[in-house]
């Protein structure tokens, strides 16, 4: 069991353990995998803390943050599991995951780049299927060629997931839309809209739902993946 401390008043939360040993393709087989993408809007937004929360009350499989900044490296000493993060070259933020189980074969992408920010995406490997975990940028047309570049380094069975910052259908013809359809985020707390997202290649989505929790300006977006009954790498 896993202890951290209640930031509102110091006491300790017991932590159930999450899983038994993590088999990828088994899950994706038979379990699914249950995997949470989350903006965490920088240092104002989500804490550690509220992470755990998430973590303890959702018990994902894998847990995608974006806009993550270094105070976020301490969720494997409140919980356990493994962590890395890779921050925006010249932003105090970036693109981070978390597992329960074992650290995960990652690996940097750089994306086409726009005028302001640079863009990183965070490819996790498992072997028969990858996941991109995305914070596009905001420019319609730039965040789709970022979109594509991403599809052209994934394997046939993939998903992408994350802050798209996409507004209207994402034109990436190889690849389905399985993500919750209610609005993620809204500007300035008026218009609401659907930037967070999942899209899936050679996977079938068995469960998708937006979670309610308010930490952030986004929402956080709930899936359940899996592959289909006969797939070949």
């Amino acid at each position: 069991m896993s202890a951290f401390i209640n930031q509102t008043n110091n006491t300790p939360m017991i932590l159930n353990p999450l899983h038994p040993p993590f088999n990828p393709d088994s899950f994706m087989h038979h379990k699914g995998l249950k995997i949470i993408s989350w903006n965490l809007l920088r240092r104002i937004g989500a804490s550690v803390y509220d992470i755990a929360y998430v973590i303890e009350k959702e018990q994902p499989d894998l847990l995608l943050m974006q806009e993550a900044t270094k105070d976020i490296e301490q969720l494997p000493n409140l919980l356990g599991g493994y962590y890395k993060r890779f921050p925006l070259p010249d932003r105090i933020h970036g693109v981070a995951y978390w597992a329960p189980f074992y650290p995960l074969q990652s690996q940097t992408l750089t994306l086409p780049r726009g005028a302001l920010i640079r863009r990183v995406a965070q490819l996790l490997h498992f072997g028969s299927f990858s996941i991109a975990n995305v914070h596009l940028s905001h420019g319609q047309i730039l965040n789709r060629r970022q979109l594509r570049s991403i599809s052209k380094a994934l394997p046939k069975h993939a998903a992408i997931l994350g802050d798209f910052n996409i507004i209207g259908p994402d034109f990436l013809p190889d690849f389905t839309d399985v993500g919750p359809k209610e609005p993620t985020h809204k500007m300035i707390d008026v218009l609401p809209f659907r930037l967070d997202r999942c899209l899936v290649r050679g996977m079938n989505c068995v469960e998708a739902n937006i979670l309610p929790y308010q930490f952030s300006d986004h929402i956080p977006i709930s899936v359940t993946l899996k592959l289909p009954p006969y797939h070949h790498k």
